[in-house]
């Protein structure tokens, strides 16, 4: 396997951002993933708890490639001293370097011309998920392990128009029936899984109104709730990550027929 330290200047957030690659040493790169740490991690997150040593078989045969990205989140969702108005637009700040800047230039780096999985644990989980049902047609899939989707669970109550964008449990809901997006993430792989033992309260109750919400509007993605005692925890994520994973990279084998 290929490790690469490699440095991207955002022009949205003014900075260096950190990315971590891991790369197949020969043969096809395989379909770009891009991981968000869990919350206030950077891009050596995944690799320090064991993911990537997880799901290092398909890096090696070269069925996925996948990059690691610092977040912001201690500016942004973890930030208790700004005002939430100023948190929000951090966070969006982030969406966009994200969708407008990392996502085509990790393109050009895997140049597979395939759509990204998105992923994560915990807030990385609601990263992903927001990045997939915000942009459906950048991500072709979701692997959302143990987020939490309520914005306002992060601000003390507090909304406005930028954390609603960023509160699936909020948006979703008010998706209109005949809107595009429906019919897009009919087509997408889009996961969102939560433990019901210990510290996954609040994943449970919004990963339910993310089912009921799907159900509402007829969109077929996937919530799955696993066993009492499933906790908020890496030993969990390890063991999701290597059961979902394969069922996504069939959803691409099936879109390659």
């Amino acid at each position: 396997m290929i490790r690469e330290y490699l440095m991207y200047y955002s022009q949205v957030l003014e900075r260096d951002m950190h990315v971590l690659s891991y790369t197949a040493e020969q043969g096809p790169k395989g379909v770009p993933m891009l991981v968000i740490p869990s919350q206030d991690g950077m891009c050596d997150n995944y690799e320090n708890f064991g993911m990537i040593d997880n799901i290092a078989d398909y890096i090696e045969s070269g069925q996925v490639q996948v990059f690691v990205v610092d977040t912001i989140d201690r500016e942004s969702w973890s930030d208790r001293i700004a005002h939430p108005y100023q948190r929000g637009l951090r966070q969006e700040a982030y969406y966009h370097f994200i969708v407008d800047e990392l996502v085509p230039w990790i393109g050009q780096l895997n140049g597979t011309g395939r759509r990204l999985i998105t992923t994560g644990c915990s807030l990385g989980a609601t990263h992903a998920a927001i990045l997939a049902l915000r942009r459906p047609d950048l991500f072709e899939s979701n692997i959302s392990l143990s987020g939490v989707y309520d914005a306002s669970y992060f601000t003390d109550g507090y909304m406005d128009s930028t954390w609603y964008d960023n509160s699936p449990v909020h948006f979703l809901p008010h998706l209109p029936q005949d809107h595009p997006y429906v019919e897009i993430y009919n087509k997408r792989s889009l996961i969102f899984c939560v433990g019901q033992g210990a510290w996954e309260d609040e994943g449970i109750r919004t990963a339910r109104i993310l089912q009921d919400t799907f159900r509402a509007k007829n969109i077929q993605a996937w919530v799955d709730f696993w066993g009492y005692d499933v906790n908020h925890d890496w030993d969990w994520w390890r063991v999701q990550m290597r059961y979902f994973l394969p069922l996504v990279l069939e959803h691409y084998k099936r879109l390659e027929e």
